[in-house]
């Protein structure tokens, strides 16, 4: 099975950092794609970043110039560096992967449980 880790969250003041972290384990062939989602209370979950395995990354309007999403392969780890936060940053941070564990496998989707972060006025 593979399971993604995440941690990092926590309560940060407007104008500050975070980074979180997410890695993947358990029985992997290939990483396709990492990226992080949110989901802030009574709204849909929205995509945030992307990373594909060829190192594009693609950031939502929303984030793009605060956060900076990057990967360390060796480790399957993707990282959120999370910059400026104000408070609509706040919400759960979910990890996201689209992984193949076999080398004939498409890739199936795998999520994190999520890590809370909130962003104080």
């Amino acid at each position: 099975q593979v399971q993604l880790v995440e941690s990092g969250g926590g309560l940060v003041q407007a104008g500050g950092s975070l980074r979180l972290s997410c890695e993947a384990s358990g029985s992997i062939f290939r990483i396709n794609s990492m990226d992080w989602y949110r989901q802030a209370t009574g709204k849909q979950r929205e995509l945030a970043a992307t990373l594909t395995s060829g190192g594009t990354t693609n950031y939502a309007d929303s984030v793009k110039g605060r956060f900076t999403i990057s990967g360390d392969t060796a480790k399957n780890t993707v990282y959120l560096q999370m910059n400026s936060l104000n408070p609509e940053d706040t919400a759960v941070y979910y990890c996201h992967a689209g992984i193949s564990r076999w080398w004939y496998e498409d890739g199936m989707n795998y999520w994190g449980k999520g890590t809370l972060v909130t962003v104080s006025s």
